[in-house]
């Protein structure tokens, strides 16, 4: 699952990537577990930093960030919510 949420980051960023070995894991016992892992790839190689880089920012831990009261439910979330943990908004 991993791979698929880093890759709708990198794309959001306007980077063009893919997944390989997408369903390779049907041919675990045959090959090694590293072979058949999926890996996200970076179309063009001249953006791999800045994927990279938008990957680190996207899972960084900010602990500084306030907490935050819902418009719609007026739930209190952790500042690292991006929406709410009762409504989903």
């Amino acid at each position: 699952m991993m791979v698929w949420s880093a890759r709708r980051i990198v794309e959001a960023a306007g980077i063009r990537c893919m997944i390989r070995n997408e369903f390779a894991g049907g041919a675990l016992g045959l090959l090694s577990p590293l072979d058949t892992w999926p890996e996200l790839w970076v179309l063009d190689e001249r953006h791999a930093e800045r994927a990279i880089k938008t990957l680190a920012e996207s899972t960084a831990v900010d602990a500084e960030k306030p907490e935050w009261n819902c418009p719609h439910c007026a739930e209190t979330n952790a500042g690292s919510f991006e929406t709410c943990w009762n409504c989903g908004r």
